[in-house]
């Protein structure tokens, strides 16, 4: 039996010259996106948090499985639960225990002009931790069955999208990825075949909070296209 066909969607006429303004207005409000690792305990509406991941959502993905969970955190007592998971990861990582760092001398150097370290507040400060799971397994029926396509490509994808629409509603958001990340289907209580893969923090900016200078450079257009 035939696949049910709809039309297109219908888009907006525009001229070119339309277009390119629209185009040029999207670049200048995510040219004012930059991670925050400072946040104000200020409430965040859920509503706006529920939109942001329905546009996540609408991501292109392999063969429209939709292989991702957002799991969303309000909860004090579990964010606790996620810091103090992540810092006991980040300490391992930065050698923060007296041991060797598990990460190794380049990488933290590429780290240090960000000035991170394995102390992580703004998990517990954010109103809202938003952790994001891709489906290995599961299909459209969520059954742990089915195999997913091009998982990564497409829980990336849709994490771009939830970003740039919390950006667009106005709140600071940063991506936060301990390694590993298993800990987070525990407090989540999600199925061995989903594999964590960022937390995505949201709320508003603290007061006083920086953007360190090495965060600003962004490479030119000439550097990251090639025209065929």
């Amino acid at each position: 039996m035939a696949e049910i066909q709809h039309p297109y969607p219908r888009l907006p006429e525009l001229s070119d010259d339309e277009r390119i303004a629209r185009a040029q207005a999207a670049l200048e409000t995510l040219r004012t996106r930059r991670s925050c690792r400072a946040f104000a305990a200020t409430p965040v509406p859920r509503a706006i948090i529920e939109a942001a991941i329905c546009a996540a959502g609408t991501a292109p993905n392999g063969a429209n499985h939709q292989p991702w969970h957002f799991a969303v955190i309000g909860s004090p007592e579990k964010k606790r639960a996620i810091r103090e998971a992540a810092e006991a990861e980040e300490r391992r990582f930065y050698g923060a225990d007296g041991d060797a760092p598990k990460a190794g001398t380049e990488w933290l150097g590429a780290l240090a002009p960000l000035g991170t370290d394995d102390q992580k507040p703004f998990l517990e400060t954010a109103p809202w931790l938003i952790v994001c799971f891709a489906q290995r397994k599961g299909g459209i029926a969520e059954d742990g069955q089915a195999q997913n396509y091009y998982v990564n490509e497409s829980v990336g994808i849709a994490c771009g999208m939830l970003i740039a629409t919390l950006h667009e509603a106005g709140l600071a958001t940063l991506t936060h990825t301990p390694s590993p990340m298993g800990f987070l289907r525990q407090i989540c209580g999600r199925p061995e075949w989903e594999k964590p893969l960022m937390i995505i923090v949201v709320g508003h900016p603290a007061a006083g909070a920086t953007v360190p200078d090495h965060a600003l450079h962004k490479k030119p257009l000439e550097q990251i296209t090639s025209w065929l």
